[in-house]
């Protein structure tokens, strides 16, 4: 079974991208944007931890975390976010490496992929057997996010300095998909890719 992290700029398709590989092949595909808010549940030892350190304020009137509430404390405080990341980042590769782990002892699992924008700053590349990066142009991804989530250009520009940049994706990744095109294209380099895995109709 190969473990495989996908990372990418925003808008460059991965959920696409993902999509496709866990119609056609046996794999098990995490999310670890919903892997962090599925650990911030109440109850959770990552709900007990936020809410000590951001206070009582951040919950909802239901007792869950308000999540737009987290937001504005934690981007308005460069040294808050690297507290909730100390807490939510070890918490969530902790969780993905326990089902790698059970998915490797269940054997029905050829793939098992991670995706996330911070594979890279968050050391999955010492972990994961391979790093896939999907690129596509920034025009693109501009086009993308305006059409497809409505995003405005400085919401879009803002987002995209505080990512990486092209260069050191491509330093650290084993296979780039190039997602500038056409979907169709894309699944094309990624079945050439796995061509030696299980295909399911």
């Amino acid at each position: 079974m190969r473990f495989i992290g996908i990372t990418g700029g925003v808008g460059s398709g991965k959920t696409a991208i993902l999509n496709y590989i866990q119609k056609h092949y046996r794999c098990e595909v995490y999310l670890a944007d919903r892997v962090a808010e599925l650990l911030q549940e109440p109850g959770t030892d990552c709900f007990q931890a936020l809410t000590a350190l951001l206070g009582e304020e951040v919950k909802t009137p239901d007792g869950r975390i308000d999540r737009g509430k987290m937001a504005e404390r934690i981007f308005a405080d460069p040294d808050l976010l690297e507290r909730v990341n100390d807490i939510v980042h070890p918490a969530v590769k902790i969780f993905l490496l326990e089902r790698l782990e059970a998915a490797r002892k269940a054997g029905l699992t050829e793939l098992f992929f991670v995706e996330a924008a911070l594979l890279i700053e968050c050391g999955y590349r010492d972990l994961v057997d391979e790093l896939w990066y999907v690129y596509a142009d920034e025009e693109v991804r501009i086009r993308r996010l305006r059409e497809q989530r409505g995003y405005s250009s400085e919401k879009i520009s803002e987002i995209m300095k505080n990512q990486l940049s092209e260069e050191i994706f491509r330093q650290n990744s084993d296979f780039v998909i190039d997602n500038s095109g056409s979907l169709e294209e894309s699944y094309q380099q990624i079945d050439r890719k796995l061509e030696a895995y299980t295909w399911q109709e």
